[in-house]
C-alpha cells in the first residue's frame, strides 16, 4: 500500500520587506504597480510514491527544499499546488528542540511529546523506561531540557519518535548530531523500524548514509525535483553532481 503520494506539489510564499509599512501602504503600492514583494518558490513540482516499509532518503544541497518538503508531509505547512495523500500515523523529527519546552525537565518533555504525538499517559508510562534507556539519559532525567547539549537533544528527541511505534517516520537531519556509537545504534533502530512496516523518510547530508539505508532516492535542487527512483543510480549521480560545485 502506498503510504506517501505527491502529485505536482508545489510550496511558495511573498518574501519583502514588510516591517515599515502598513496594510494601507501595501495596498497602494499594489494598485500603483509598485510592489516590492516577490513570490519565492520553496518546492516546485515534486512528484513521488512509496509504498509502507520504505526508506526513502532525500538528498541535495543547502536550499534544495528539503526540510520545507518535510514540513508539508507532516502537516506543519499546507502545499500551495498539487495534491496529496500521508496514510497513517507520523513521528517526525524536523528541528532540534521542536515539541519541547526547555523549562521543563527530560522527564516532563517526554510525557509532553507523547501527549503533542496523540500516545495516552498509560502509553506513555509503559514506555518511558524504553526512551531513557534508548537515550542514555539516566542522569538526567530531572534535569531542565535547555540544560542537555545538542546530543542529549538529539538522543531524546529520536527515542520518542522511534519508541512510539509511528506508522511513518520523517527525520531531517537529526542523525548527524551526536556520536558514532549512538547514530549507529539509531541505523539499527530505524532498520527494526522499516522491517516492522513502517515508512521512514529520511534527510541527510551524508550520501553513504543514504546509500546504506535508503530503499528509495528524491533528488532536490533549488526546489524542484531532479530524479526520484533507485538508490545506487540517483546516489552515483548525485556523487558526480557534487564533484561539479
Amino acid at each position: 500500500m502506498k503510504k506517501i503520494e505527491l502529485n505536482n506539489v508545489s510550496v511558495s510564499y511573498i518574501v519583502g520587506d514588510f516591517s515599515n509599512r502598513g496594510l494601507k501602504d501595501v495596498v497602494i503600492q499594489k494598485l500603483k504597480g509598485q510592489s516590492t514583494e516577490k513570490e519565492f518558490v520553496a518546492v516546485k513540482d515534486v512528484t513521488f510514491a512509496i509504498e509502507e516499509g520504505e526508506l526513502l532518503g532525500i538528498i541535495g544541497t543547502n536550499g534544495a527544499g528539503k526540510s520545507t518538503l518535510c514540513k508539508v508531509i507532516s502537516g506543519i505547512m499546507r502545499p500551495t499546488a498539487g495534491t496529496m495523500a500521508v496514510r497513517g500515523s507520523i513521528a517526525s523529527l524536523l528541528e532540534l528542540g521542536t515539541g519541547f519546552d526547555p523549562d521543563l525537565t527530560v522527564r516532563e518533555n517526554t510525557f509532553l511529546r507523547g501527549a503533542m504525538l496523540g500516545y495516552t499517559r498509560d502509553f506513555m508510562n509503559k514506555t518511558y523506561k524504553s526512551i531513557i534507556d534508548f537515550a542514555e539519559l539516566h542522569e538526567f532525567e530531572d534535569r531542565k531540557f535547555s540544560h542537555l547539549s545538542s546530543g542529549m537533544k538529539s538522543r531524546l528527541a529520536f527515542s520518542i519518535a522511534c519508541l512510539v511505534n509511528p506508522e511513518i517516520l520523517i527525520l531531517d537531519e537529526v542523525l548527524s548530531v551526536g556520536d558514532g556509537a549512538f547514530r549507529q545504534k539509531s541505523e539499527q533502530k530505524m532498520l527494526e523500524i522499516i522491517k516492522g512496516g513502517a515508512t521512514t523518510l529520511l534527510v541527510s547530508h551524508s550520501l553513504e548514509q543514504i546509500r546504506r539505508m535508503s530503499t528509495k532516492v528524491l533528488w532536490l535542487d533549488h526546489g524542484r525535483q531532479v530524479a526520484f527512483g533507485e538508490t545506487k543510480e540517483i546516489c552515483d549521480r548525485y556523487a558526480e553532481f557534487l564533484k561539479t560545485k
